[in-house]
């Protein structure tokens, strides 16, 4: 065992130095899923709540979030000037910034001027070293998510982390104190940083006072989608851990909590690192992008705002889609789309999106309902139905290209099982999709302005994108 870590034997140690009470709880190993919370004792909420000292209680003062950070720098000066000069961007940002000097001091054997400790240093040391999230798989594992809606994501994920630590290191690498604590003698890495994220996204908690948190010993809940047990904060701003009503669990049963009902299998696996086996929602999200020879195209992505995704779920018996950018991408200046760069009180300039003479800019992510009314509706549909059929076409053929089967390496089983399980719910969706997508063709081809308006010849030839673009929105940037 590595020096910076700490065998779970010594969570009960660290909990009462730290004044958090496991009331009738406790941390156990737990069937392969790492570390759970098991009862005592049997205790029942059939027929009335349980008193208050049986839940787990975690004090205020434990709860990590921005809040938090920023009265650690009220503390740390050093940390202020640090926070400063590379933090304030997010606050999921700030709480890795923080969880880094944790992290750089555990590992310190010797005095550092920089960085006070936390009784979060100590604890990110019973936190597993490997945390089954994508972004921390090896090269070869994945491998195992192309074809997925995840291997952009991740890929995505992995150079913004990138980019991340970059930014922390080569500025605070000017600063004498942290240079020394963080960077001599190689104290962290990317690799830590990579890590923390990891712990961050599968551990953080949507408290209802505080926001989203990360909460130490409450995060060793494992999730089940019949959850048994339910977090919450008191008059005090503790953070317990209690029964759900109705509940009954015997003696050194699990206790669980949902991390979301509503949540894919992508997001379950880009988050927690697993699949839920049981739940029922099957969706997927696709990154978009406008057509190659459109010359608003570039107009199209500043107005729109952020980076386009494709939406697609299943719902009962039907496959559904959403959006908002496909609509905006299938109309043109000839159907009435404009763009002009107006210059506002300030002198700068602004792109502004206009339809039908009207402007339009606050109503990109909502451009469905701005097109549906119109003479050409039905036309408009049938291009975004086009578009849609052939994007999640496109993600089929990729998605069976790959064979998670054939040797690709040393890849862990759990890393293998979940890559399949993903991949047979995504080709799913996108077989029944690109299905029920050629019915709704069929039926719009069927109507009377789609066949008139395919009937001209001269209509039918005009190009999809529109006319050549103004060079001044061109060049808008």
């Amino acid at each position: 065992m590595s020096p910076t870590e700490l065998p779970i034997a010594d969570l009960p140690i660290w909990a009462r130095l730290n004044d958090v009470k496991f009331g009738d709880f406790e941390v156990r190993d737990s069937d392969g899923k790492g570390y759970g919370v098991v009862c005592r004792k049997a205790l029942t909420t059939a027929e009335r709540p349980l008193d208050e000292s049986s839940a787990l209680t975690v004090p205020h003062d434990l709860v990590l979030n921005v809040e938090a950070v920023e009265e650690y720098a009220k503390e740390d000066r050093n940390f202020k000037q640090l926070l400063d000069a590379v933090g304030h961007r997010s606050p999921r940002a700030d709480i890795l910034l923080f969880l880094l000097i944790q992290t750089a001091l555990s590992s310190r054997t010797g005095h550092s001027s920089a960085g006070l400790s936390n009784p979060w240093m100590e604890y990110l040391q019973f936190l597993p070293r490997a945390v089954l999230v994508p972004s921390m798989w090896t090269e070869d594992e994945r491998l195992l998510l192309r074809g997925t809606s995840l291997e952009t994501a991740v890929n995505a994920k992995m150079l913004a982390l990138v980019g991340e630590f970059d930014h922390v290191q080569s500025i605070s690498e000017e600063i004498p104190c942290w240079n020394d604590l963080l960077w001599q003698g190689g104290a962290v890495s990317v690799r830590d940083w990579t890590r923390l994220d990891a712990l961050y996204r599968s551990r953080c908690l949507e408290l209802p006072k505080s926001g989203e948190s990360m909460v130490p010993c409450i995060d060793m809940v494992n999730h089940s989608r019949d959850a048994t047990a339910h977090y919450d904060e008191n008059a005090k701003s503790e953070v317990t851990l209690l029964l759900r009503p109705g509940v009954t669990v015997s003696e050194g049963q699990e206790v669980t909590i949902s991390y979301g009902e509503a949540k894919s299998a992508a997001e379950m696996l880009f988050s927690y690192g697993f699949i839920d086996q049981e739940s029922t929602t099957e969706a997927l999200v696709l990154p978009l992008e406008p057509f190659e020879d459109d010359p608003l195209a570039k107009a199209k992505l500043v107005g729109y705002g952020e980076a386009p995704k494709l939406h697609v779920a299943r719902d009962g018996d039907s496959v559904v889609w959403k959006s908002p950018f496909v609509h905006l991408m299938c109309v043109n200046e000839e159907d009435g789309l404009d763009f002009r760069v107006l210059q506002d009180t300030d002198g700068g300039r602004q792109l502004r999106v206009f339809w039908q003479g009207e402007d339009a800019t606050d109503q990109t992510k909502n451009f469905e309902s701005l097109v549906q009314n119109h003479p050409l509706g039905a036309i408009f549909r049938l291009r975004s139905v086009t578009v849609v059929q052939e994007r999640l076409q496109t993600q089929l053929d990729l998605a069976l290209s790959y064979d998670t089967d054939e040797d690709i390496g040393d890849v862990r089983p759990e890393c293998l099982e979940a890559a399949k399980t993903l991949r047979r719910i995504e080709v799913g969706i996108l077989e029944d999709g690109i299905k029920a997508l050629e019915r709704e063709k069929t039926l719009l081809m069927e109507d009377e302005n789609v066949v008139a308006y395919l009937g001209s010849a001269e209509i039918a030839e005009s190009d999809l994108a529109g006319e050549e673009a103004s060079s001044e929105v061109d060049d808008f940037s």
